[in-house]
């Protein structure tokens, strides 16, 4: 389709049974993946949903095979280049790793942008479409898209797309020339800057800007056409100051990509754009086309509140129409925690994504280098958010430590939590916290097999882009020729590895008990001794080890979590629970431990600090104690 008009309503809602929507998101286990990166379809080994063997051609990854890719300069290279171009995942191998995903413990699938990108350039990522009607060939057909998430509602998964309203790709160019006559991208400066042209299939700027493409060259320039007008975008130029929302944070292109005007005017009488509502009904056509369970919309800090609510509003009520009424819309929000309130308050989203200060906090939580109160008092304070409990974050907040971006790291330093050694022994910890703790917890793909993805070093720094740094953090699941651990032509859909396995029983737990999911959560207190109690703490330069204790509570029912930060022993100590709900002697079991012995032991509680339960945990391990 070339055209919003060209859309058949009638005819696609009547096709349509849809899957009705989640009850509680809270109750979601998320899994984000990159299409291109995720599967082709072609490995040996894997199981089917219904857990029979796939015979392929790609061999599983062992540890022989770390390295395998890099074994000279000319290799390293080819490496390393093949992690900017498009490797070849798809949307069918997606569809056959259900049954991988389903036995994780996952519930919700997260995939990147799937519509179609602009010919001949390597936005293998998906966030630059040009098409906003199609399904890019590089991953299947539009037929592909709905086959997947009609097998993914089959399996029991929901299915969130990842959409773009901020931006298109780099669909024209600027007429901006230096005094040398070299063409350049102009920095925001608060004017519009003339346009040379829209971008052919080369990419050259060769067609009349702002006139209308010929239907038959759908290869350039931007559609649906609609969007083929110069009031549809801003072309202000790049953006400079990436936190100023009121300037070129909002108006300015994102990286060459370029930025869409989407209206005008105050939050309350804020007039939507004619791209903007272009924009709305073609993702409601995907709705409508392939039923999916809700977005996650890309780059929400740098478009005006009034955008973002026009488009939540009209999305909310044309899903609740087809009867999808909590489709889920999830919006990349970054910044702090009172930004991320404030904008979803303010726009209708249902939760908030890629707060930096999650990230930060949990990982310096499980690996010893920060206060784990830093993490926990993100979700307390309800009096400083105005939410009547802090209960507020756990179906509004969607938590991670790892994903594609790591923007809060900055270019040279992108890296996954385990790329260093205390982080490969912690991955199943920060898992299981991430699992555990409030909000709805998201697991970038390659987590359960500690990919180990990382910014090298080089001999002579140079600053990078982001795009380029990117690339180490998102290797490919299949092979191919940029595997995790420095390999090449090796998949990892190893369900036999200890952390796919123990991540597995934990949210097997997690689904089967209603406090982890929703209940309120405290920090707790410990004690080595018995006698003296303290909030765990990092004192001085070096790594903290020590077990790190919260609780659940829902109701009258306190489930009790702890990992332990010390890779090389075990650890015990005394946890603080609620004396109001146990009663001296009142017992908890172990209901999950990495110590396989642990499972079904009873351990009492006693007249400690109130009332408090002796804890083992062991080296980098994770317990769950039920009453």
């Amino acid at each position: 389709m070339l055209s919003i008009k060209d859309i058949q309503w009638a005819q696609i809602l009547q096709q349509n049974h849809y899957h009705p929507s989640p009850r509680d998101w809270s109750d979601q286990v998320i899994y984000f993946l990159l299409v291109d990166r995720f599967s082709n379809g072609k490995e040996n080994g894997y199981k089917d949903v219904a857990g029979n063997v796939v015979q392929g051609t790609t061999q599983p990854f062992t540890p022989a095979d770390t390295g395998n890719a890099v074994g000279n300069p000319a290799d390293i290279q080819a490496w390393e280049a093949a992690g900017t171009q498009w490797l070849g995942g798809t949307l069918k191998g997606i569809t056959s790793k259900l049954g991988y995903l389903k036995r994780l413990g996952v519930s919700t699938l997260w995939i990147s942008p799937v519509l179609r990108q602009r010919k001949a350039v390597d936005d293998y990522h998906g966030y630059g479409i040009q098409n906003f009607l199609e399904v890019d060939p590089h991953f299947g057909t539009d037929q592909d898209f709905k086959d997947l998430v009609a097998a993914a509602h089959n399996a029991g998964l929901y299915v969130i797309l990842d959409v773009i309203l901020n931006h298109s790709a780099d669909v024209f160019e600027y007429d901006t020339v230096d005094p040398a006559g070299h063409s350049y991208r102009p920095p925001w400066s608060g004017v519009t800057y003339p346009v040379r042209g829209w971008r052919d299939p080369g990419g050259a700027a060769t067609l009349p800007f702002p006139n209308p493409v010929n239907v038959a060259d759908v290869d350039s320039a931007v559609w649906p056409k609609e969007l083929q007008s110069e009031d549809a975008f801003t072309r202000k130029g790049e953006i400079v100051n990436w936190n100023d929302r009121n300037l070129d944070a909002i108006e300015g292109d994102f990286n060459g990509l370029k930025d869409i005007h989407q209206g005008t005017g105050p939050l309350p009488d804020y007039v939507p754009s004619e791209a903007l509502r272009t924009l709305a009904e073609a993702y409601e056509y995907w709705i409508a086309y392939a039923d999916p369970d809700g977005f996650r919309v890309d780059t929400v800090k740098h478009m005006d509140h009034g955008a973002t609510r026009f488009f939540a509003s009209e999305v909310h009520e044309f899903a609740q129409s087809i009867g999808k009424d909590a489709f889920f819309l999830v919006g990349e929000i970054g910044g702090s925690r009172q930004d991320a309130i404030t904008t979803r308050d303010q726009t209708g989203l249902d939760a908030a994504l890629g707060l930096a200060d999650v990230q930060r906090f949990m990982v310096d939580a499980a690996k010893g280098w920060g206060n784990p109160a830093n993490y926990f008092e993100l979700f307390r304070n309800s009096s400083e958010v105005v939410k009547p409990s802090h209960t507020w974050f756990r179906n509004h907040v969607v938590t991670g430590f790892d994903d594609h971006d790591l923007i809060r790291m900055g270019p040279n330093h992108k890296a996954r939590f385990a790329s260093d050694p205390e982080g490969r022994a912690l991955e199943l910890a920060v898992l299981a916290m991430n699992a555990t703790t409030l909000g709805i917890p998201c697991i970038y793909y390659g987590s359960e097999q500690r990919f180990d993805g990382k910014f090298p070093t080089p001999v002579n720094p140079q600053p990078q882009s982001n795009d380029k740094a990117d690339r180490y953090i998102r290797e490919t699941m299949f092979g191919g020729g940029f595997g995790s651990f420095m390999s090449r032509n090796r998949h990892f859909f190893d369900e036999t590895g200890q952390t796919y396995q123990e991540l597995a029983k934990i949210l097997a737990v997690r689904t089967g008990d209603l406090a982890l999911r929703r209940g309120r959560q405290y920090m707790r207190q410990i004690s080595e001794d018995g006698g003296a109690f303290w909030y765990p703490d990092r004192i001085g330069e070096g790594r903290m080890t020590t077990i790190v204790a919260w609780s659940r509570i829902l109701a009258n029912r306190e489930v009790v979590c702890a990992i332990n930060t010390d890779v090389g022993a075990s650890r015990t100590a005394w946890v603080t629970i609620d004396s109001r709900l146990h009663a001296v002697g009142s017992k908890f079991k172990y209901a999950y431990s990495t110590d396989q012995t642990k499972p079904g032991l009873e351990v009492a509680a006693e007249a400690r600090n109130g009332r408090a339960i002796s804890v083992t945990v062991p080296p980098a391990g994770f317990v769950i104690l039920t009453p």
